[in-house]
């Protein structure tokens, strides 16, 4: 007896994890945002530049490969020569490799933007995502500061581009020479101290999240959460911890200046890091962005490890209600600073380099908060209904739609296979379509079309009750020669525009 075959089982349909797909809505507000950063960027000189989502691994000099596979922290896999490819993990990487590979080609200092998916092989979770965007602007090789200040001030103004008022935004700045001036002040300069400033600097970062006194406990001995999880802090003495605190601490930079310099006396690196930062401050101001704007913070430790000299975050002050109801500032969209040295790994001689980056998604997410993306209404493209099916009548109405679209009318075609008339009104009901462009054998005949005002329509079935009332009153439907269809339906379009507005 032979065995029946079993049915294939049908393909399940499902989103890998950490990944999502993006509706109209998201990628219309995010091309808008996009466009009105672009401006900015490009009224300050920046020109446009697109690099592969694909770099040898080693060029992205953050995730080397060893033996195995280097999939921690990059998407990684193998070319046909054995060579290790991975997807970038961010833009600043792959920039460099460009400019390395085609230095004798570019004029420097090169001003460069560019956007583009990136992706983290990390554990996803709540608004933690393994692709996103990003978009960033970077100057290579220009060594003055005044190209760190430029950036600050670019940032100040792409806020206020996109709508963000002063005061609900501020580009902090700090220096990652500062930092180190202040760790050799307090004896953990050299190689050998290099876990003990990592475990500092991580302390740092955590300032947001447990305030002062959780990262006294970081930079000491250790902290235990609620949950009774311990953990093991830098193990600085009391007089270090206190100097950190007073760094990290400085609220009103002008005040403290002086005093920061001291704590950095007689190391070379600090007492220049203090110059630069007094140089951006003075930079700004002379160009009438005020602390408000643009704020001296030794509490910005974003990527320490990997910057050179000045960082930046673009910080939003306003606050938001998260997952769980409660009201928090919504915080960093951006960021970035000097990275001298990723350039000259390929060059073996020095090229100074700064630049930032905004996260799209999270800048998004801000401006919808806002109310200043997304509002921008989207109209649903007018239906010509398909009545006939030879020919003629099909080219007809494909004319009818090319005269349209030729217009600057959205317009489609029905293409269904549905021949009924009604079910075809729901298609166009469904999509949102503002009206519908009608033409039987009758009307064909008198070279007229009918244009059926949707949005009237749906007004007007609430209105009347009765069919009788429905067939007398009519207004929701016209019949116009073929050659005034274009200038019809514009004008039926400006008034339900007009509608629109008056019930905003």
């Amino acid at each position: 007896m032979n065995e029946k075959q079993k049915k294939p089982q049908k393909l399940k349909a499902r989103l890998p994890r950490g990944f999502v797909d993006r509706s109209a809505a998201d990628i219309r507000a995010v091309d808008e945002m996009l466009a009105k950063i672009q401006e900015v960027y490009e009224r300050y000189g920046f020109d446009p530049v697109e690099t592969p989502l694909f770099e040898y691994t080693d060029a992205l000099g953050k995730f080397l490969p060893d033996s195995d596979r280097p999939n921690e922290g990059v998407f990684s896999l193998t070319d046909d020569d054995d060579q290790w490819m991975s997807l970038r993990y961010d833009l600043t990487a792959p920039l460099a490799r460009h400019v390395a590979e085609n230095f004798n080609e570019i004029q420097l200092p090169y001003r460069t933007y560019r956007a583009g998916y990136v992706f983290r092989n990390e554990k996803p979770g709540p608004g933690r995502f393994r692709q996103f965007m990003q978009f960033d602007a970077d100057t290579v090789g220009a060594a003055g500061v005044q190209a760190d200040a430029e950036m600050c001030m670019m940032m100040a103004d792409t806020m206020e581009a996109l709508g963000i008022q002063r005061g609900d935004y501020v580009i902090r700045v700090n220096n990652r020479k500062v930092l180190d001036g202040v760790l050799e002040a307090i004896g953990l300069g050299g190689d050998e101290h290099a876990n003990a400033r990592l475990a500092v600097l991580r302390a740092i970062d955590k300032l947001d999240k447990f305030g002062p006194e959780g990262v006294r406990l970081l930079l000491g001995e250790g902290r235990k959460d609620e949950s009774g999880d311990f953990t093991k802090g830098a193990g600085l003495n009391d007089e270090q911890i206190r100097k950190i605190l007073f760094f990290v601490g400085i609220a009103d930079y002008a005040k403290s200046a002086a005093e920061l310099a001291e704590l950095v006396a007689g190391t070379a690196k600090g007492g220049e890091g203090v110059g630069e930062l007094n140089t951006i401050r003075s930079l700004v101001l002379s160009a009438g962005y005020e602390a408000d704007r643009i704020k001296i913070d030794p509490s910005v430790v974003r990527g320490l490890e990997y910057y050179t000299g000045p960082v930046f975050e673009a910080e939003l002050q306003f606050a938001v209600t998260n997952e769980k109801g409660e009201k928090v500032v919504f915080g960093s969209v951006g960021g970035g600073g000097r990275y001298d040295g990723l350039v000259s790994r390929f060059m073996g001689q020095p090229v100074p380099a700064t630049g930032f980056s905004i996260g799209v998604s999270r800048l998004m997410t801000a401006l919808k908060n806002l109310g200043k993306l997304g509002t921008e209404e989207v109209i649903a493209p007018v239906v010509v209904c398909v009545m006939d099916r030879d020919i003629e009548s099909m080219g007809r109405y494909q004319r009818f739609v090319q005269e349209l679209r030729h217009s600057g009318i959205r317009a489609e075609m029905y293409q269904g296979n549905k021949k009924n008339f009604g079910d075809q009104l729901k298609y166009a009901d469904r999509r949102g379509s503002p009206l519908a462009i009608i033409q039987g054998g009758d009307e064909r005949a008198s070279g007229v079309v009918q244009i059926k005002d949707l949005i009237e329509g749906k007004r007007l079935s609430g209105e009347i009750q009765d069919n009788v009332a429905w067939r007398e009153a009519r207004v929701a439907q016209i019949s116009v020669p073929e050659s005034d269809l274009i200038e019809k339906v514009r004008e039926m379009l400006a008034a339900q525009a007009e509608d629109r507005t008056k019930a905003n």
